[in-house]
């Protein structure tokens, strides 16, 4: 019995985000990303050109833990680092060719499989308000 466990709020959402990422963890096997290694990806992607430090705030990520995930995606040639014209204590993050494959492939099983059975288990109107509401405690908190 969990008792007074159960209504507290941090706790649920620990829970639910371990079952979630568990289900991500399956879903994308084939390509071993992290959900912070599918993040980070996705934002190299979207905003091409970033330094180190802005894609680990954006994410929340502390310096010494995102230097070791880049080394990782470097490694296997999903990203690379390259000094800033501007600021040459500075890595600029760009993703390799490598990197928008695996991401395009990783994006497709995240959409089909792990996006999709949320999407079913919540419905399109629980899912919009669930989004709402982690937005709000991101946002506050």
């Amino acid at each position: 019995q969990l008792g007074e466990l159960s209504e507290l709020l941090g706790y649920s959402l620990k829970r639910a985000q371990l079952r979630v990422f568990d289900d991500f963890l399956r879903c994308v096997a084939p390509l071993q990303l992290t959900p912070a290694q599918f993040s980070v990806l996705l934002l190299l992607d979207r905003n091409p050109g970033r330094n180190q430090t802005e894609i680990a705030n954006t994410l929340g990520i502390l310096r010494p833990n995102f230097v070791a995930m880049l080394d990782g995606l470097e490694s296997r040639d999903l990203c690379t680092r390259v000094r800033s014209t501007n600021d040459r204590r500075s890595h600029i993050l760009m993703l390799t060719d490598k990197g928008r494959a695996v991401l395009a492939r990783a994006k497709k099983l995240v959409a089909t499989k792990h996006e999709a059975r949320l999407n079913e288990l919540l419905g399109p109107a629980n899912r919009a308000a669930l989004l709402e509401m982690l937005a709000t405690i991101a946002r506050e908190f």
